[in-house]
């Protein structure tokens, strides 16, 4: 029997491989299938299921795809009504895998149809648990999701369900069991996951706030509820894509990877409204992009801050990357929804610079170059991380204009004045700066390094909050 856990760190996201004498499945696949079909080919086993915990949210999942390469069958648990054929399984309903069995548990309360997988060795013994977005390592799924697709559900009484599901399907069950959820720390689908990405669920039940034996359904609904933020917009528009179907992947990359000239690149661009996106390194994007292109490092939260500040995912794309990843870029897009690459530039930006074409740029500063100018002059700070964040520690005169909200924070701006922008690191100060620079905000400096930089250098006042309750 092998159980391999396949982790993709920007979506903390997991997809699972499991196979017995000869015969695999996937559980959650992502969106490019090609590495499945190889490592089950590298076994010399045979797709026989896909299955699937619920309809994901953050990610467009690979179950069509994977499906229509291989015949094998896409399973759902209750209430899944997806348009296209799977099997509807039923709570209890035992699924063979080679020598080892797949039983399923209907486990409602992130959403309406989710299902945890419980497989069974040769023997019968329960070995692991795949919990989807049910239960995670420190934390359980958000159950505000659902509410957004079903008019009569509401968080609370998602939150009911859940509560019954762990009780009744999941913590019943034995301690030395591994359970092996959908995402880790990172995720927008719970609050505080643990950066470990599985764990016997007896540990859980001993570390884990959700699981406390003494817990009332009224506590876990508050506890559960309290603190979630909204989910990012492009959530919903995921899940469609999940029920309704999409185009392959295959014919996703084919539209994506076409190489333009700049002559191309900006006819194209002028002709068809397509944003440009420039996914190289924060700090070499500042030194000179294409005007009103808007940087989102590939190295870093790609897929979701791409969801987060592009709206539509039916938007047209023009890429800048760096020489031999498009491809990458392109898959990267597609894993949560955006489909609509239709070229980009050949040779990267040297070729756009080298063709005399026009060159924008902002202007970034190192920390001690700034603590050199705060001593001198009265300056606008902006802190863009989120507003946790921002409590937790900050600078004093820095005021909170947390990128996930950006179009409230760019209300809050004067085109006329100057201001210094980080973040934690720099990775989000880019993408807030270019934005607004493609909006005609000209004033703003980016923070090299952000607030990591900021603390190690020791030259500026950071402020921890106190709560005002510690003040009575």
């Amino acid at each position: 029997m092998i159980i391999e856990q396949i982790y993709t760190g920007c979506l903390a996201q997991s997809a699972y491989y499991i196979e017995s004498n000869g015969e695999a499945a996937f559980i959650d696949p992502l969106r490019e299938v090609q590495p499945y079909l190889n490592k089950a080919a590298h076994h010399k086993a045979e797709i026989m299921y896909v299955f699937e915990t619920h309809f994901h949210a953050d990610f467009v999942s690979g179950h069509l795809d994977l499906s229509h390469k291989t015949g094998a069958p896409i399973v759902y648990g209750p209430n899944a009504k997806p348009d296209f054929d799977f099997i509807s399984a039923k709570d209890g309903q035992e699924f063979k895998l080679g020598n080892i069995t797949i039983k399923v548990l209907h486990t409602p309360g992130h959403t309406m149809e989710s299902t945890s997988f419980l497989l069974k060795d040769e023997r019968g013994v329960d070995k692991a648990l795949f919990s989807g977005d049910t239960l995670f390592i420190g934390d359980v799924g958000r159950p505000d999701l659902a509410q957004k697709l079903v008019a009569d559900l509401t968080q609370d009484k998602l939150a009911g369900y859940l509560f019954d599901s762990l009780r009744d399907k999941i913590m019943p069950l034995a301690d030395d069991i591994i359970v092996y959820p959908a995402h880790g720390a990172g995720s927008a689908c719970g609050k505080k996951m643990s950066t470990e990405t599985t764990d016997t669920l007896g540990h859980q039940k001993m570390t884990n706030y959700a699981l406390r034996p003494d817990m009332t359904k009224e506590q876990f609904i508050k506890e559960v509820t309290d603190g979630l933020v909204p989910p990012p917009a492009y959530f919903p528009l995921n899940v469609m894509m999940n029920i309704q179907g999409y185009d392959s992947i295959d014919k996703v990359l084919e539209r994506g990877q076409h190489a333009l000239s700049s002559e191309d690149f900006e006819l194209i661009a002028s002709e068809t409204g397509a944003l440009i996106l420039d996914t190289r390194n924060p700090q070499t994007f500042a030194k000179g992009f294409i005007p009103n292109a808007i940087n989102i490092g590939i190295d870093g939260n790609f897929a979701p801050w791409v969801g987060a500040m592009i709206t539509d995912i039916k938007q047209e794309i023009l890429l800048i990357t760096d020489e031999g990843r498009e491809e990458e870029v392109i898959t990267r897009l597609a894993r949560v929804g955006y489909d609509y690459t239709i070229g980009y530039l050949k040779g990267g930006f040297e070729s756009w610079k080298n063709s005399g074409m026009g060159v924008d740029f902002i202007q970034s500063v190192s920390v001690d170059e700034l603590a050199k100018i705060m001593n001198h002059e009265s300056i606008n700070i902006l802190d863009v991380r989120k507003n946790s964040e921002y409590l937790s520690e900050h600078l004093k005169t820095a005021e909170n204009l947390p990128l996930d909200f950006i179009n409230d924070s760019m209300a809050q701006i004067d085109k006329n004045k100057k201001y210094f922008v980080h973040c934690a690191g720099g990775y989000r100060s880019m993408i807030f700066n270019s934005i607004l620079r493609a909006r005609g905000f000209n004033n703003l400096i980016d923070v090299q390094d952000g607030f990591k930089a900021i603390k190690e250098s020791e030259k500026f006042e950071v402020t921890d909050y106190v709560c005002p309750s510690t003040l009575l």
